[in-house]
This record gives structure tokens, sequence and C-alpha cells, in this order.
């Protein structure tokens, strides 16, 4: 194969959310603008564009959840709508040139790397084969939608939908709705239809840690541009601190304390307040940010029900008690499946094999971005990366990572680069082992964060500061480099 000499490589970008625009405008800014973004959808935003239900919004300040190249946006409020953050990412992708590199409508359905070849055979859904490169994954983390495993829900009449297939059509207004859930949508949703609703029938399965939202100071234009470089770092310490709580034992048990203070300013009701008291310890599940929550739980026409769900019916829900709950609608809040990082796509490395069978054991990554046996393939949030703060965060720095990577694949005679076996293997058991020091891997712990194993491949367990200076400069040694003949 003749050299690569004074050109770019091939670069195809599964995903225009904040992953794959962000990475689009780092490759810009290196000079490469070999690359395309395939979307599914018709248009980008990923999961701000999916999830339109009434108060979807972030629990992450504006000001950080924001790129670092584009920082001027007047945002209306400390915390920014769904609407807005998706106006925001469209700003961006227009702003720096990313939309010209968008292919919508066009589904990467499975991907295997030629290895004679040094590319990566891509094809789509309407089987479209594609060739590049370098593939990158930027599908995100909250892309497949969980459903619970309840008896019967085939069998429901009325209107039915998930949070993040919001029916548009629907009005609440005097009707008798049943939520199922009590995670992140559900506590922004929840207190957004209450007013409207007739009832709203609380099916809780697990009770949630749901803290005061921090009020950071806001102005539109966020003032000069060193007061927003300020604004954002006072944020950024916030998180950090949230993050070294979290990271002890002992300061996760004070956290919890004043939780539990919190709690008892927020439900005087004894007997509601126990039942909204969580039975395992704080920073096990996601921590919920919401002002409105509590109160309003303790609407006259809001029941919270924890009597276990047996099954749903034609007219709606019974319970293990024998209560029969007639229903006008079902909203699941029931979440995603983040630990199936890469569904639907089928991806196959070196010598046919499946990255699903090399996760055999869990999904596991080198900084969360390169598996070893999947040469020239990148990942963006990928396994153990998700953290309390701004994913935009570390998302850029995957990115500028993926640039240097990128670069060395443009020099000269170099094919491929694959992970080394033991730098996977040993960057992964130190992961672990720091996550395994944590409240996450406490016996009474199970949350999205971990797979059906039990092992927690979502989560960072560190600082940002040191993911980002993890990720700064890539260290070359740790890959095996191939070349064209």
């Amino acid at each position: 194969m003749a050299s690569r000499d004074n050109r770019s490589p091939r670069i195809a970008i599964a995903g225009s959310g904040f992953g794959g625009i962000g990475l689009a405008y780092w490759l810009k800014k290196a000079g490469i603008d070999n690359f395309t973004i395939y979307e599914r959808a018709s248009e980008l935003g990923g999961v701000w564009r999916d999830n339109q239900y009434p108060g979807a919004a972030c629990d992450v300040p504006s000001r950080f959840y924001s790129y670092s190249f584009e920082q001027d946006y007047r945002w209306s409020a400390p915390y920014g709508t769904q609407s807005e953050i998706l106006r925001y990412l469209n700003h961006c992708a227009a702003k720096h040139g990313a939309l010209e590199h968008i292919r919508f409508g066009t589904e990467i359905a499975a991907a295997s790397f030629d290895e004679a070849a040094g590319l990566w055979r891509l094809k789509t859904n309407d089987g479209e084969e594609i060739e590049a490169e370098i593939f990158v994954s930027a599908v995100g983390l909250f892309n497949k939608i969980a459903y619970p495993d309840i008896e019967g829900r085939g069998a429901y009449q009325g209107t039915q939908f998930h949070s993040a297939r919001w029916d548009q059509n629907f009005d609440p207004a005097g009707k008798t709705i049943a939520v199922i859930g009590t995670g992140a949508s559900a506590v922004q949703f929840v207190p957004a239809i209450q007013p409207a609703a007739g009832t709203i029938k609380l099916f809780q399965r697990t009770a949630q840690y749901v803290t005061s939202r921090m009020v950071p100071d806001h102005k539109p234009d966020g003032g000069t541009k060193i007061a927003r470089r300020w604004q954002r770092l006072r944020i950024f310490r916030q998180f950090e601190n949230i993050n070294f709580r979290r990271g002890s034992i002992e300061l996760t048990a004070l956290a919890q304390a004043e939780f539990l203070a919190y709690l008892e300013t927020q439900v005087p009701d004894a007997k509601l307040r126990a039942r909204l008291t969580p039975d395992y310890r704080f920073g096990c599940k996601r921590v919920l940010q919401s002002n409105d929550w509590y109160p309003a739980l303790q609407k006259p026409n809001v029941e919270v029900i924890d009597t276990p769900i047996k099954a749903i019916t034609g007219a709606g829900i019974d319970t293990s008690d024998g209560t029969s709950h007639p229903v006008d609608a079902i909203i699941y809040g029931t979440g995603f499946i983040p630990t199936d990082f890469l569904a639907p796509m089928q991806i196959t490395g070196l010598g046919g094999q499946s990255l699903d069978h090399a996760w055999t054991g869990g999904a596991e990554a080198y900084l969360g971005i390169t598996v070893s046996g999947f040469p020239n393939f990148f990942m963006m949030y990928g396994p153990n990366t998700n953290t309390a703060a701004s994913i935009i965060f570390m998302l850029e720095n995957q990115a500028r990572y993926i640039v240097q990577c990128a670069r060395e694949l443009g020099r000269g005679s170099v094919q491929s680069m694959n992970l080394r076996v033991g730098v996977q293997r040993d960057y992964n058991a130190d992961i672990q082992a720091r996550i395994g020091e944590t409240v996450l891997m406490d016996a009474n712990c199970r949350s999205y964060f971990q797979d059906p194993s039990g092992k927690v491949t979502t989560q960072w367990p560190g600082h940002l500061l040191e993911y980002k200076r993890r990720t700064r400069r890539g260290r070359m040694s740790d890959y095996e480099f191939s070349h064209a003949h």
C-alpha cells in the first residue's frame, strides 16, 4: 500500500451530539478536514434532541455545560433547558463548520477492521458500505431506552410512552397519570405536569437522593471574558469538591447526614419522609438535583405508591397488595441502559473478534477511548468516563486525545495503531481497584452505573483534573504501530 504522506486519514464519526460536534471542532482546529459525521436522525443533538419532555433541563450549570471554545453564548438561565441546549449545539455546529460534515439519516449498523488494508469497513442500515482509516463512536451513554420488565406492558389500552420519546400530543389536563420510575427525568417532568394533571400516581421502586440545586451567579451574556472564565472556574471547583467527597466513605457519610437533615426540612410529614428516604448510602446512585421535586410530591393530586407493581392491565396497574389502579396514561421514567455503550452497532476487530466478545467480562477501555484488538477505533464517552460534573469537559479532553492519534496515523507509512494489551489491563485494574474503595461497590448498592454482573463500567473514579492530565499528551508508546509496505 502506498504511503500516506501529505494527506490525512479518512475519519468516520458516529453521532452528532456533544461528542461528535466537539470532536469536529478540534479536528478542524488541527487542520484535519477529512471526516464525516454519520447521524441516524434528521437533525443533530443526541440526547438533547430526543428528550423533549416537560421540564427537561441540565443539572450542571450552563457556563460549565458548554464548550471551552464557545463561552460567549447568552444563556438565559443558570441551568440550560432542553430547547436552549439544543439551540446552543446547533449554534456551535454552524459557527465552527461541523454542519457541512454531517450526513443525516445515516445509521452505522456494523463496523469491521480490515487488517490487510488498514481501514474500517462500515455498513449502514441501508446496506451502504463506507471505508475509513479511523472510526470514532460518539453515540453517547444515554441512547438505549430502558423499559421495566413488568408483566402485561403490552396489554394496556390507554396512552403510554417513555419520557425519552415524549408524546407531544399528550395533554395531562385532568387526567389520572401513572408514572413508573423516580429517576432524573421523572424528577423534572413530574413537577412540570403536576399543576395540570388530575391525579399523578407515582410508582416508586427506589427512593432517590434529591438535593437542592446550586445557584451560581448568572448574567445572560456572562459579563466580561474574565468574568465568564472566573465563573466557569468556580463551578469547576464546586464539582471537584463533590468528586472529592464521593471518593471518601467518611465524607460520603457526612453528605448523607446533611441530606437527611435537608429532607426533614423539605418533607415535614414523618410517614411520607420515611417512604422518601433511600435505603442505600449516599453516592451509590446518581444524586439528583431539584428544588421542586419534594414540594410536588406533597401536592394533594400526587400519590406516592411504593407497593411493588404486580402487572399492567388493559385499564391500568395492579400492585402486589391486590389494589387495582385504573389510569388514563402511563409514563415510563425508567431511563436508559448506559452499560450497552455502542448498542446497537456491531464492532469487529482483529481476528474477527467482536467487541461484545471482548467485553464479556464487562466493558473496559484505556482512558475510556481505545480498546486493545481494535486498531484505529476510538470512543467518546466510553467506559468509566461518566462523571457527576460536566461530561462536555471529559468529551473535549477525549477529542484532543483522538486528534493526537489521528495525527500519528497521518504520518508517513503509518497504517494502524493498536493499544497494547498490558496497558489496557493495568489501567483498568487500577480503575476497578479505586472504584472498589468507594460507595459504588457497597454491598447494598445497585445502580445503572453497574452492568448485569455488578461491575461498575460507567464511572470515572478520580478528579476532572486527573483525567485532563492523563489525556493531555498521548503516550504513543502505549500502542503498537503497523506500517504500509
